[in-house]
């Protein structure tokens, strides 16, 4: 009996066996082992391909011969994926599968918008960059100005955290220009001149900027800035698709000044026998009292869909913001909708769009002698309350320049609005297939109205209530028709032609103003000027209407030769009411040819390059922007009034004079900027690695400015001539790359570096002579008329020209070295009471080199961003240090700076004289925006996916610069100089969003 359970044991373990062996032969069969070998065109191995199995995560990547393995089922399929090479999806139906991967031309064929059409990048011959909408900066941003910031070389953007503010400067390649705009030209979805505010950021798809004159020559007189054109998202064929993005963010000054607090700064006094004239026993901090946590939310809501004749896109976004500063933020409300058809078998396209927002805008006091907000909240004393007992707002009777913060917030109260339209048209006739007629046609309007009140309460304002109201409204009209031919011969030849006319006509600053004082009560607020019992004596102006209108005529032909050789040239002639009847018609041409070596047997033999273009182009632009209708005319403005008593019946009547307000000059006419730009386009490691280097020198001429005439000769004394030229050289570089791409694992990288040398190269000529160019005062204590910069011929915009600080004397005050009047070289005498003669070049503000380094990281549904900035080698002058550590102020019943304790002698009653004690190098490396996000995917219903993330702007920043933040105003007449009357506070912001696509 034994022996028989034995022997069926043995009998079920062996049928068990049977089993296992037989299902492990089944799985082994249908695991299939495929091997394989990938290799390029050329019969090279390629190392790092990704092997997947579809719809799985089983897979592989290539050896360093090209080799792999994987076990899957024949029957399903594989893909092969690399970058720089097209994709792959092979069945498996064999085990040994070999791939030749071809290499991915998307980067080359992308297309790229220029101005009246679009083309390949490989047939680009100019400098384009192109920034896409996920690549585009992330924060609370009502100006989409701010998107761009470290995106692309030789485009230097400066933030600011002011709600109102949008940026504080934007120039690409250096300065064009002294006395005009400059901005760069906003070109949207082919309409030149768009209010970009117009545009929520979420609807915008991409952005190209057209960094040179031969890009930029095809928009005439209104591209020495540069062109950016702006493309917005478009609807899709198939069923509509509703996407909600929004997010919620906080931020907090990030970096404040220091100063004393009561106790303190009564220590301080007492030891060095100062004495206080107002302690009130208090211990007040006003930035605290000022400042609170700023708040802003964003939502973004948006359709789009269509069929095979017909696309819409529709959306509306809503964002309001409260600043760190109370009585500070806005809100903006816009809606945007563009729909597309095509009729006539497929001939004619139509589209439509109409966009429009409000924005709402609510402010502080910024003036200067003192009464700014963003001023007071530091010298205002610690020592005072910030109420009286019966409360009133406390106030320093008698003591000059002296304006509580709190006061100023509450009771000098300013409201904006801005109320912006405009709709457009486009027609596009496919006459031929080669051949497309097309029309735009845009009219906008903006309306702008500004209120604000000064109450009873003001200490700014006695007159027993104020208010003033005003609005202005802008229209603008524009219509433009071209015509585009493209055609390809024999496969080899392209040939693009486009020819154009467009008109335009502006209508700005019409409106009207009233001011009235002398209320009963402040119960009315700004809402019934008709209450107030006083007005000036001219109570309500009118602003001027300024009508310019401008015609002009373009054209451009574009040639390639297997994308090997590549021609452009391209000119336009504009007409312009702005300027002299002598010159009003101008005309900008521009060349630019490309060699695609990388297209050459002798550059393909080398293996190392998968694209390599040489460029170089030459154009010229100009500038009329920034510039009215009255800028060349003769007018008249309104002067002082007077009495005249007619003499017949003695009656006595009151006319306002009327006083020549501008010469004539009709030789007046555009600035004319010339620029060469050189630049090599390259890609290797199956474009792992790619990037330009581009070359560039502009000059700009004829600039115009106000000179000094002789009222002998003309009825006003200033004459507005085109004398002065200008010039920039630079280089930069642009280096993409991808270090890391694996199945779950991917990093790609992106730096781009600049350098730019601007140079006024002259001011005056035989005619005009502009005579000594100070700029900027700060008014310090004790220096209240001295300036910290000059614009001279032979050095660049931003030069500081100030007095040299020489430390302190016997009896511990400053002071500065004495130059010869003559030579201008030191004597080497020192004093305290430096003169204009002692003056001299001491630093600039502009930078030597600026980056931007950007860094996508992604890990199977999770999403990395960091985005890193720096501006090198540019000097500040740091202001709030001169005023704040003025010894004078403790005496004067306000407070100063911590430092003054451990940087300088309390005997010193000349520290606050402007000079280079206070130029600092404002050198910087910042990590200015880092980004993670989670994406939902595959729900596989109604919700497509979900990202939810977060990020915080301005994160750290690596500086030797003593004051709040190096990151200041770049542009202007007046770059480098930290102010602070109007210099609103950088913020750390902190954000969280989520993007739901349903």
């Amino acid at each position: 009996m034994l022996n028989v359970q034995l022997k069926r044991k043995r009998t079920f373990a062996q049928s068990v066996l049977f089993v296992v062996f037989l299902l492990s032969s089944t799985l082994a069969f249908a695991q299939n082992k495929v091997t394989g070998t990938v290799t390029d065109k050329a019969g090279e191995p390629l190392i790092g391909v990704n092997v997947l199995e579809a719809g799985t995560t089983n897979g592989c990547i290539t050896d360093i011969d090209g080799k792999y393995t994987l076990s899957i089922e024949k029957g399903k399929t594989l893909i092969f994926s690399f970058i720089g090479y097209s994709r792959q999806d092979v069945k498996v139906t064999q085990n040994v599968i070999d791939i030749t991967m071809s290499e991915d031309t998307e980067l080359l064929d992308e297309v790229v918008v220029i101005g009246y059409g679009s083309i390949s990048r490989k047939d680009v011959t100019s400098s384009i960059s192109t920034v896409k909408s996920k690549d585009l900066n992330v924060g609370a941003y009502t100006d989409p100005g701010q998107l761009l910031q470290g995106k692309v070389p030789g485009l230097v953007i400066v933030q600011n955290s002011d709600p109102n503010g949008g940026v504080n400067s934007l120039t690409l390649r250096g300065a064009s220009t002294l006395n005009g705009s400059a901005s760069p030209l906003y070109v949207v979805d082919g309409i030149p001149g768009v209010n970009l505010n117009l545009i929520a950021p979420s609807d915008i798809e991409s952005i190209d900027v057209l960094r040179d004159a031969s890009a930029t020559a095809i928009y005439g007189s209104k591209a020495a800035n540069g062109v950016i054109m702006v493309t917005t998202k478009r609807g899709q064929d198939g069923p509509a698709r509703v996407t909600y993005s929004g997010y919620v963010s906080w931020e907090k000054i990030h970096n404040d000044h220091e100063m004393m607090s009561a106790n303190e700064l009564r220590a301080y006094a007492k030891e060095n026998n100062l004495t206080i004239a107002n302690d009130k026993g208090a211990n007040t901090n006003w930035a605290e009292e000022v400042q609170r946590t700023g708040f802003a939310h964003n939502h973004n809501l948006s359709i789009t869909g269509g069929n095979k004749s017909t696309t819409y896109n529709a959306s509306v976004n809503y964002i309001e913001r409260d600043g760190i500063i109370k009585g500070v933020g806005n809100n903006l409300f816009t809606a945007r909708t563009y729909v597309e058809t095509k009729t006539l078998k497929d001939r004619l396209t139509l589209a439509v769009g109409l966009n429009g927002n409000v924005r709402n805008e609510w402010g502080v006091p910024r003036g200067g002698q003192g009464a700014s907000v963003y001023n007071a909240m530091y010298y205002y004393s610690p020592l005072v309350p910030t109420r009286n007992e019966d409360g009133t707002w406390y106030k320093d009777m008698g003591i000059s320049q002296n304006y509580n913060p709190l006061a100023l917030i509450y009771e000098d109260e300013s409201r904006a609005t801005y109320k912006r339209i405009q709709a457009t048209g486009k027609a596009s006739l496919k006459i031929i297939d080669d051949l497309i007629l097309s029309a735009n046609f845009s009219y906008e309007n903006q309306n702008y109205s500004y209120k604000d009140y000064y109450s009873h309460e003001s200490q700014t304002n006695n007159r027993g209530g104020e208010t003033s109201r005003n609005t202005t409204e802008d229209i603008k009209k524009l219509m433009e028709i071209y015509g585009n031919y493209d055609k390809t011969f024999n496969d080899a030849h392209k040939l693009g032609l486009m020819v154009g006319y467009s008109w335009e006509e502006q209508n700005n600053g019409e409106g009207f103003g009233a001011r009235g004082y002398n209320f009963y009560d402040d119960s009315l607020w700004w809402n019934n000027i008709g209450m107030a019992n006083s007005w000036d004596e001219d109570p309500v102006w009118a602003n001027t209407l300024s009508t310019i209108r401008m015609i002009s005529f373009y054209g451009r032909a574009n040639y390639s030769y297997k994308s090997k050789y590549i021609l452009q040239a391209a000119v336009r002639r504009d007409g312009s009411s702005t300027f002299g009847s002598n010159h009003r018609w101008a005309t900008f041409p521009s060349g630019a040819v490309a060699w695609r070596l990388s297209e050459e047997d002798f550059i393909k033999d080398l293996g190392i390059f998968d694209d390599l273009k040489l460029r170089a182009g030459w154009g010229q632009s100009g500038n009329a922007m920034g510039f009215d209708i009255y800028t060349s005319r003769f007018y008249y403005q309104g002067g002082s009034r007077f009495i005249y008593t007619d003499p017949e019946t003695g009656k006595e009547s009151s006319y306002k004079s009327l006083n020549a307000a501008r010469n004539v000059n009709n030789d007046l006419k555009w600035e004319t900027t010339t620029m060469l730009n050189l630049g090599i386009d390259f890609s290797f490691l199956g474009g792992r690695i790619n990037g330009t280097i581009e070359y560039y020198n502009k000059t700009t001429k004829d600039m115009i400015w106000s000179y000094p005439v002789s009222t002998s000769y003309y009825p006003v004394g200033w004459m507005i001539a085109n004398v002065g030229e200008m010039n920039n050289r630079g280089i930069e570089l642009t280096l993409n790359a991808t270090p890391i791409r694996g199945r779950n694992f991917s990093w790609d990288t992106s730096l781009n570096l600049s350098h730019n040398r601007n140079k006024i190269v002259s001011l005056s000529n035989q005619e005009y002579n502009a005579g000594v160019l100070n700029r900027y005062n700060p008014e310090l204590p004790g220096a209240s008329t001295a300036t910290i910069q000059r614009i001279i011929e032979g050095e660049p915009i931003g030069t500081f020209y100030m007095w040299e600080w020489a430390g302190y004397n016997e009896g511990g005050a400053s002071q500065f070295y004495v130059r010869d009047e003559k030579t201008g070289e030191r004597t080497g005498e020192t004093t305290s009471t430096p003169a204009e003669k002692d003056r001299t070049i001491v630093g600039n503000a502009q930078p030597k080199l600026t980056m931007g380094w950007n860094n996508n990281l992604t890990y199977k549904n999770w999403d990395l961003n960091a985005f890193f900035t720096g501006v090198f080698g540019q000097k500040i002058f740091n202001e709030p240090r001169a005023f704040f550590s003025n010894i004078a102020n403790i005496t004067e019943g306000k407070n100063v700076m911590k430092s003054i304790v451990s940087e300088q002698k309390a005997t010193d009653v000349f520290s606050s004289l402007p000079s280079d004690r206070y130029l600092e190098d404002g050198s910087y490396f910042r990590l200015s925006t880092l980004t993670v996000g989670y994406t939902f995917r595959n729900f596989n219903g109604w919700l497509r996916d979900v990202r939810i993330y977060a990020s915080c702007n301005n994160v750290f920043t690596l500086t030797g610069y003593k004051g709040r933040d190096p990151e200041i105003n770049l542009g202007g007449e007046t770059p480098g100089c930290d102010t602070r009357s109007d210099h609103y506070p950088r913020t750390r912001q902190f954000l969280v969003g989520a993007t739901i696509n349903f």
